[in-house]
Order: structure tokens, then sequence, then C-alpha cells
């Protein structure tokens, strides 16, 4: 996620939620609480491709919104690798399922060439 990201999911999530009624309301809102221009709070509740967000800025919004940019970065590692782990694990049954098929199927062979001799 990057810095820009966050900090439209802050605006939306955490210092204006969708609680708050429309999304204008919501925007003026956060435009207030951040102490920003309307256009530079749509800027960023858009996630304008041309907009940077500076140190400052990124604090303001982690104090307000109560989260950190590290720890939302961390926590979404921590599930990439839990959906990673998943993924193995499901694989790895899937594997086994085909195997103890095969090993049925040939079992079955067997037992028909034995019994019909």
């Amino acid at each position: 996620m990057s810095t820009v990201e966050f900090c439209q999911s802050a605006l939306k999530e955490r210092i204006a939620p969708p609680s708050l009624g429309s999304v204008k309301r919501r925007i003026t809102l956060a435009a207030r609480e951040m102490g920003w221009s309307i256009s530079r709070t749509k800027d960023v509740w858009y996630a304008d491709p041309r907009v940077s967000i500076d140190g400052d800025e990124l604090r303001a919004i982690e104090d307000k919104a109560g989260i950190e940019y590290g720890r939302e970065e961390a926590r979404e590692i921590s599930e990439l690798i839990d959906r990673a782990d998943a993924l193995l694990a499901r694989s790895e049954t899937d594997q086994n399922r085909t195997l103890v098929a095969a090993f049925r199927a040939l079992i079955g062979v067997l037992d028909r060439a034995g019994t019909e001799g």
C-alpha cells in the first residue's frame, strides 16, 4: 500500500467514516479535521496520482486516525504470509488427495486383475 493509499484509507475509514453522511460532507469534515483545503483533501480522498504526502502530513494523519503507516504495512505483510501458508497447505492437501485417489485406483485394478484369473 502506497503512502497516498494509506492516507486515502485513513481519511475514508477513520477520520471521516461513512457514518458521517455523504461523501461531500465527509470530505468537508476531513478537511476541517486535518486543516487542509477542500481541494487538497479531495486529492488525497480520491488518491490523485499527482499527489504526494510529506512526512508532516503523514504524521498528522496517523495521529488523527490513531493508526501508523508502518503498523498497517506489517499487518498487510502478515495477512499475505497467512494467505500464502493457506495456499501451500491446500496445495499439499490436494496433492495428498490425488495420491490417495491414484493409489485406490491401482488397488482396484490389481484387485480386479487378481479375481478374474
